[in-house]
């Protein structure tokens, strides 16, 4: 899972600092490395290790000139986790093109072999961005003419290819010089992006976005959701074209509202916030349904819970106390690149306030339990500042397939549900009572803030994957991929060069210690 941004402001404007604030605000859903690349005759590319405010500073900056540009926050779920991974990427033959993407490639290693390799094409990278990259550009230039512009029956055409030879869920940006602002996502539409526009003295901006609080943030009005397998092309002219070349179900993620998205974005007309707050609204009728204990307290595991947790407490005529503080310089513990730095970080992530758990029957609230290491370290931690008794209420139903459409979670071998019962599960956690959202409702929340959505990817939840193409095999080899991604950077590897302005910062720390 990651996040990007194409801006294309006015002529005579340089976009690169609203690139930078929109990346700011995506931050969290993506925390390896960041990167810009505008153009003006050429393009300016700036890219490495580490969070935005660590990648940027003012000299780099003010050479990322152009009103064309596309910037990125990654999250590794594949590639080998080297500089050379971070995007966007560009290519200047056979047209220039740059772009990033959110999302998974499910058949990264098929198209590497049996369409680039055997006719000698090489790639850079061990980034599945790459794949959609080369071939978007090589469709583009198989319908050019010597001489000729591409047109928006071009660019249609292009994505159609890439839709048909790449599969898996993403939704991507690319900027085209001379061409235009190109966006487009999925035949299912797993993966959300929208458009936006914005006036100013100087002129029109448009933007488009893996989340609408992007826009907000940097001042654009919403105005398109794209749809699955629909194409957006922005022209020179400021004409807007679009157009769906494929028919395929609509299939949007619900761990975005579960989990991934800001509280303050709405994805596909649905406002995030207010579906959490279904979310804790149905899991505390389940709880007075099921004969659960009575807790003294409801307090959210910070933060993506605190909204549910607060509506929960709401339905259940409960105290909600905010019992456990959050350091907010460490990471999301679930997408560090490995167990060892999830497990270290929690305590350094999360404190307990002893006084709101002393003496006390304690409801946590949890959006989700992975593997249940830190799950059961914060069950820990209550016990430990003198909580009587400590219940678990999970927002989601238990996850018991890996997901690979880009979010790292496990292999069944790791989730904590696999095998168990709710009751063992609780066992395994230390709690004393666990109780999971139903699916169903789960699913009724959602609809309920877009009731055109029929049905949403449950696949982590069910193992059944909407595009149809995962096997065994295909799981096995994503895991791979993924394994070898979850490397230890030292500070040699998070500097990637750009130029004389290349580099991690003076000074700069690593950022994982060694695992032994």
């Amino acid at each position: 899972m990651c996040g990007f941004i194409g801006v294309y402001g006015p002529e005579g404007v340089d976009v690169a600092p609203e690139v930078y604030e929109g990346l700011l605000a995506i931050q969290h859903r993506g925390q390896d490395a960041a990167g810009i690349t505008t153009f003006t005759d050429k393009f300016h590319v700036k890219k490495g290790f580490g969070l935005v405010r660590e990648v940027f500073n003012e000299r780099n900056m003010a050479r990322l000139r152009g009103n064309l540009a596309v910037g990125h926050v990654r999250y590794p779920t594949v590639g080998s986790g080297h500089g050379d991974d971070a995007q966007p990427f560009h290519l200047t033959l056979p047209v220039g093109v740059a772009m990033a993407h959110n999302g998974n490639v499910t058949n990264f290693q098929d198209l590497v072999a049996e369409h680039f390799a055997k006719n000698g094409t090489r790639l850079n990278s061990s980034c599945d961005l790459e794949v959609i990259l080369m071939v978007f550009a090589n469709a583009l230039a198989d319908r050019l003419r010597p001489g000729g512009r591409v047109t928006p029956e071009d660019v249609f055409a292009a994505v159609k290819t890439v839709f048909e030879r790449v599969r898996g869920a993403y939704s991507v940006v690319a900027t085209l010089p001379d061409v235009g602002l190109v966006a487009f996502r999925d035949p299912y539409g797993i993966k959300p992006i929208t458009f936006g526009e914005k006036e100013t003295p100087e002129g029109t901006w448009y933007a488009c976005a893996s989340e609408s609080v992007v826009l907000d943030v940097t001042g654009y009005q919403k105005t398109i959701d794209l749809g699955p397998g629909e194409v957006l092309l922005l022209t020179p002219e400021r004409e807007i074209h679009r157009r769906k070349v494929t028919e395929k179900p609509h299939r949007p993620c619900i761990f975005e509202l579960v989990y991934f998205a800001r509280p303050d974005s709405m994805l596909d007309g649905i406002s995030v916030y207010k579906t959490r707050s279904r979310f804790g609204e149905a899991l505390a009728d389940q709880w007075l349904a099921s004969g659960a204990p009575t807790p003294d307290v409801v307090i959210p595991i910070p933060d993506s819970s605190r909204d549910a947790a607060l509506a929960l407490a709401r339905r259940l005529d409960l105290p909600y106390r905010e019992g456990l503080v959050k350091n907010r310089y460490i990471g999301r513990t679930f997408i560090m690149p490995d167990q060892g730095t999830r497990r270290d970080s929690v305590r350094r992530k999360l404190n307990a306030i002893p006084l709101e758990f002393r003496d006390k029957r304690v409801l946590l609230v949890d959006d989700s339990i992975v593997r249940g290491n830190t799950a059961r370290r914060i069950v820990q931690m209550a016990r430990e500042a003198g909580a009587k008794e400590v219940y678990l209420g999970v927002t989601s139903p238990p996850l018991v397939s890996p997901c690979p459409y880009g979010i790292d979670m496990a292999t069944k071998t790791e989730f904590v549900a696999t095998g168990r019962t709710t009751a063992e599960i609780a066992q395994v956690l230390e709690a004393d009572y666990l109780l999971y959202l139903d699916r169903e409702a789960m699913n009724a929340a959602a609809r309920a803030g877009n009731p055109c959505i029929e049905n949403f990817c449950n696949a982590c939840f069910t193992g059944e994957y909407p595009t149809g193409d995962i096997t065994p095999e295909v799981l096995a080899q994503i895991e791979g991929e993924r394994n070898n991604a979850q490397r230890v950077f030292t500070f040699a590897d998070r500097a990637v060069s750009d130029g004389p302005q290349g580099g991690a910062p003076e000074n700069a720390e690593p950022r994982f210690e060694p695992v032994r």
